[in-house]
């Protein structure tokens, strides 16, 4: 029973991150089109300023699969504060470029963010 729950888990997490994706490459695909390459660039950094955290918390969560509900949990925390982390030092990192746009860059970091959203009313 377990491993069915872990499966589907693991499959739903698979979606999701696979979705991530998706959204990333075509906006940023979009954002080339219209503003260029440092659209794109921009477009590209927002998306793994979203990506990244969220693929190191699922990444954490994923493991502390099948454990005691109590390391589940501390698992659970511990993934929401790297997740934090990572994405305070990713923007730090990104506003230290140069010619960097804002738009490109929170309009993917929000959609890639509200793929999580629509997975959540899809279910």
């Amino acid at each position: 029973m377990e491993l069915c729950v872990a499966a589907r888990n693991s499959s739903a997490i698979s979606k999701i991150i696979s979705y991530q994706i998706l959204v990333i490459i075509i906006m940023t695909a979009g954002f080339a089109l219209a503003k260029g390459e440092v659209g794109a660039l921009s477009a590209v950094l927002g998306g793994a300023a979203a990506f990244i955290p969220n693929l190191y918390f699922a990444l954490r969560v994923y493991r502390s699969a099948g454990q005691e509900a109590r390391k589940i949990v501390r698992s659970f925390y511990a993934g929401e504060s790297g997740k934090l982390l990572l994405t305070a030092a990713l923007f730090f990192m990104i506003f230290q470029l140069p010619n960097i746009e804002i738009l490109p860059l929170l309009a993917v970091y929000v959609a890639a963010l509200s793929v999580f959203w629509f997975a959540l009313l899809m279910r």
